[in-house]
């Protein structure tokens, strides 16, 4: 059977070349929301979000329901996103941590390879985000997007956000829903940009906290009293999970539904103006989240975890003539492949650096055989919410096709099978049946270790090595 390593690079960057000459260049949306779970997509168990756009999206593209957030925290999947490197080794361990300039960012790889490139939204790989009256960075502050339209002090949805002119830099307040903002300045991209491919990237800040925040109109639909709950809501199952108060989550789910509506509509909007573009056809448009939220699963808020409410998350292409219709796929693509499956799907040759894996040809239907395993982390909490002492524990583990594994501060932390346990209410880690998986494991959690540069579990007293079995 193939190692992992040989998934690298599955395509051959000379025939994807050949295919993109043979046609129209294809222009590449990525465009990734704030915390939204994948359990909270159309169609999905216990979800009251309406979201018509996105199931539109689906029914015209391809849905992945096995994509995994390797490390389930805002700065550090955007550190991981831009560089396709894991976060030892670009320095992003946790938020607030600054993205490298000499790193060769994703946006630099589409300049580099002939795209117009652009960036809007939410940034969040500034050291201590922008305060200042203006900034007009220099090229290589822009990580390779010739039109930087970053946007700091998200959190608060309306009238607080700021951005910076595209032209004088000076600092700009808009008010208004901060995605509505955010989407004007993408519309804008998409409408200067007719005749040249363009690759343009899309942060909004929905559904991410304040949740209540949500435009007045969606919030006045949902009902938080009939809010329907996932089974585990309120319940503790291991060991290092340490409990939050939960009353409060029926109405923090009513606002999240209605800030997912939002994010809605205005994926709408982007959808009528590549409509009335003509580039509707020659897109490649795909939708995420950096993670997902617990919302009162197992007992917590939040992410950082390695359960499916804070790993699993969205991710739909719609790439007309590309990319089959109305499908599904079950292959396990992490943040580290987006990267270079990007790449992939528009003809550019992967960087060395890349960790990941071009999965492009899964994206376009074709038969492949895809990772045996995905690596998830929490790797540091010191600008968490309440710092060291914020209580999601620091874990490595490892997601396969069925199980859930992971490595806490007391060694063997979780077990879960997700097939024949979808909520993740049993936790397997103490069973002697499951000791030989768990020890074929903690090698695969070490080859990777050694792959990041990682150094937990060997610098970390608290786990010691002679605690995993190898």
């Amino acid at each position: 059977m193939p190692t992992r390593r040989e998934f690298l690079r599955t395509a051959s960057a000379a025939t994807l070349a050949s295919q993109a000459q043979a046609q129209s260049r294809p222009n590449v949306l990525f465009i990734f929301s704030d915390q939204h779970r994948q359990c909270s997509m159309p169609g999905q168990e216990y979800n009251d979000a309406e979201a018509p756009t996105l199931a539109r999206l689906a029914g015209e593209g391809m849905s992945l329901t096995q994509c995994v957030s390797n490390y389930p925290v805002c700065s550090p999947y955007r550190g991981i996103l831009m560089t396709g490197k894991w976060p030892y080794e670009s320095g992003v361990i946790d938020n607030s941590f600054p993205l490298k300039l000499e790193d060769l960012s994703l946006g630099e790889a589409f300049r580099r390879g002939g795209y117009r490139t652009g960036y809007v939204g939410k940034w969040h790989l500034d050291a201590r985000g922008t305060a200042g009256k203006s900034m007009k960075p220099a090229g290589e502050a822009r990580h390779g997007f010739d039109d930087w339209m970053a946007w700091y002090n998200t959190n608060p949805h309306f009238d607080r956000s700021y951005t910076f002119d595209r032209e004088s830099g000076e600092r700009k307040q808009p008010k208004g829903y901060n995605a509505t903002r955010m989407t004007d300045d993408a519309i804008g991209f998409i409408q200067r940009n007719k005749s040249d491919p363009w690759m343009l990237t899309v942060s909004w800040n929905p559904p991410h906290p304040p949740f209540r925040d949500a435009p007045p109109d969606l919030m006045k639909k949902y009902d938080a009293g009939a809010m329907k709950l996932r089974p585990n809501t309120g319940e503790k199952v291991d060991r290092l999970v340490v409990a939050e108060p939960t009353r409060d989550v029926r109405p923090n789910l009513a606002g999240y539904n209605a800030h997912i509506e939002g994010v809605d509509i205005e994926m709408a909007r982007v959808l009528k103006v590549l409509e009335d573009t003509g580039q509707a056809d020659n897109t490649i448009l795909i939708y995420t989240s950096d993670h997902g939220e617990m919302l009162g699963s197992h007992g917590r808020m939040g992410k950082r975890l390695p359960h499916d409410e804070s790993c699993k998350v969205p991710f739909v292409v719609r790439a007309p003539g590309i990319a089959p219709a109305g499908k599904t796929s079950d292959i396990q693509l992490s943040t580290i492949d987006i990267y270079p499956t990007l790449c992939g799907l528009a003809g550019i040759e992967v960087p060395e650096h890349c960790r990941g894996r071009d999965l492009s040809a899964a994206l376009r239907g074709e038969r492949v055989i895809g990772p045996e395993h995905t690596f998830i982390m929490h790797v540091d909490k010191a600008h968490a919410s309440g710092g060291r002492n914020h209580p999601a524990p620091i874990f490595r583990g490892v997601r396969t096709g069925r199980f859930t594994y992971a490595l806490g501060e007391i060694g063997r932390w979780c077990l879960y099978d997700n097939l024949n346990d979808p909520y993740q209410q049993e936790n397997l880690a103490d069973e002697p049946r499951w000791a030989g998986l768990m020890s074929d494991l903690d090698g695969e959690i070490l080859s990777y270790l050694k792959e990041a540069k990682d150094p937990y579990p060997f610098n970390n007293r608290r786990v010691r090595r002679s605690q995993i079995s190898v």
